[in-house]
């Protein structure tokens, strides 16, 4: 029960490493409010959580709204009281060099994984400033680190996040906010099956994936979701600015996958 007092709200929560976030966050022992585009997909990791004997509510917003946003971190607040944790997952991946990502594409990347961030993070830090105390985290990439071919938008995003937390850190540390970012390596999860989808040939570059990781294969939701746990905690009450990577020494012995 690491989490047990806190209240966290995820974003991006209703599928892949967003939905495993939420629940090892509820089996800690956090109230969480679930987050997504669709209130129904939000529920029924709800009613996963409250069958485990976990808290957790609903919120279905979209992050590149601002009143969206606010609503959901208001009904978070009226259910359970001020957000002490939040965890900005939300994203979207368009495929593509850059010159083939279609501009409306680029915007909704930009305005999913980066908008999103800067409208959470300025609707709960308010409350984290006046109890003196919170734990911000950032879902960034090791896309975000060295260039992975048919991701650059994506890439870009990340990367911007990355920087987001070294510059919130310094601007928060003194007033008991901590801001981290996580940068997963390819994980076994939704996202990376929709972009397999689209490829050319997509079990072979599967093999691909596994291959460059120095560790063998690609990581579980389960292993990402076990670092947030960490940082939302007061374990790591002396942590903050940090980029973990988590991606099976990719960022810096990794080959890139060839299509």
């Amino acid at each position: 029960m690491r989490l047990q007092n806190k209240i966290a709200l995820v974003t991006g929560a209703a599928r892949g490493i967003g939905h495993g976030i939420a629940v090892c966050f509820a089996q800690e022992g956090a109230k969480v409010g679930v987050l997504d585009l669709h209130e129904s997909a939000c529920q029924k990791v709800v009613d996963e959580i409250l069958a485990a004997g976990g808290q957790a509510i609903a919120l279905g917003a979209d992050v590149t709204d601002e009143q969206s946003v606010n609503r959901a971190v208001s009904r978070l607040k009226e259910r359970f009281g001020s957000i002490n944790v939040l965890v900005n997952n939300a994203a979207v991946m368009p495929s593509g060099r850059i010159h083939e990502v279609h501009p409306d594409d680029f915007d909704r990347c930009i305005a999913v994984n980066l908008r999103g961030a800067y409208l959470c993070n300025r609707a709960v830090i308010p409350d984290m400033l006046a109890m003196r105390q919170g734990s911000i985290i950032h879902m960034a990439s090791v896309t975000g680190i060295r260039g992975l071919p048919g991701i650059a938008a994506y890439s870009a995003t990340k990367g911007a996040l990355i920087a987001l937390t070294r510059a919130m850190s310094t601007d928060y540390a003194r007033l008991g906010i901590r801001v981290n970012s996580v940068s997963p390596g390819t994980i076994d999860s939704p996202m990376l099956h929709d972009f397999l989808a689209e490829q050319s040939r997509p079990e072979y570059l599967r093999q691909q994936f596994d291959a460059m990781h120095p560790i063998g294969r690609v990581g579980t939701i389960e292993e990402v979701a076990s670092v947030f746990v960490f940082l939302a905690s007061d374990e790591a009450s002396f942590v903050t600015g940090s980029n973990y990577e988590v991606d099976g020494g990719l960022a810096s012995k990794g080959e890139q996958p060839q299509d």
